[in-house]
């Protein structure tokens, strides 16, 4: 699988899905979303195919950022079956998202 990239007018759609949903807000100019992006590419790559990792970029999708007061990026969110259970700001070492995930 891939990334998968959203917008505030399919962020609902997909994130209502069964499983784990990782979504990663982010924007262009920030240096600390740039340097997670790698960690998360790497985790999508070795993640079973029930996880599903987003990526939304909090500039071009204010309506979406707002709705889960993202005020700090980069900021990772975790749902299940479609409802968000965790909310970690900053840059995850891959093994530490890979643990958060397993956890939820």
């Amino acid at each position: 699988m891939a990334i998968h990239h959203a917008k505030d007018s399919n962020f609902k759609e997909m994130v209502q899905t069964e499983g784990i949903t990782v979504v990663n807000f982010w924007a262009s100019w920030c240096g600390p979303c740039r340097m997670f992006a790698p960690v998360l590419e790497e985790f999508e790559k070795e993640a079973d195919d029930s996880i599903k990792v987003i990526k939304i970029n909090v500039d071009e999708n204010p309506v979406t950022s707002s709705q889960f007061q993202i005020m700090s990026i980069p900021a990772t969110l975790i749902f299940r079956d479609g409802k968000p259970l965790y909310k970690e700001l900053g840059i995850l070492p891959k093994d530490a998202l890979r643990q958060l995930v397993a956890s939820k």
